[in-house]
């Protein structure tokens, strides 16, 4: 695998990490920890440090080692050639049934950063914002 190879299935990896996350996040209303993520790995033989897991989440680094792939994929309850992004592996089914409230709640987030952060912006820009990312969401 080349490093651009690499770079790009390490930024794949964080991406379904990131949507796993959020998919979490959707069905129980918290982020699981990396303490929660790393003891379960624990538990199954495998060891996950704090500066790996951000590598991995952020798509600094592509970690294959088989038994925190297998680990991860577990812990989300999804199958290891999704999580790798494996040509032709299938998303799960309880990942698209929340992929619209997952979308929703990115997007929420969003217009709440803008809000924070833009501060005195016109109610005019302000609903500008919220409806182009409203339709930006639709098409995605």
């Amino acid at each position: 695998m080349t490093e651009i190879d690499e770079k790009s299935a390490a930024q794949h990896l964080a991406k379904r990490l990131r949507l796993l996350l959020d998919v979490s996040i959707a069905e129980s209303g918290a982020e699981p920890t990396y303490g929660q993520i790393s003891a379960f790995l624990q538990a199954r033989g495998a060891s996950l440090s704090r500066s790996r897991w951000s590598y991995m989440v952020n798509g600094h680094r592509y970690v294959r080692d088989p038994l925190i792939v297998d680990g991860l994929a577990a812990f989300f309850d999804v199958d290891a050639p999704f999580l790798l992004g494996d040509e032709g592996a299938a998303t799960p089914e309880k990942v698209n049934a929340q992929l619209d409230l997952v979308r929703s709640m990115r997007a929420a987030r969003v217009k709440s950063y803008a809000a924070r952060t833009l501060g005195d912006v016109s109610p005019k820009a302000l609903n500008a914002i919220s409806k182009f990312l409203d339709e930006e969401m639709k098409q995605t």
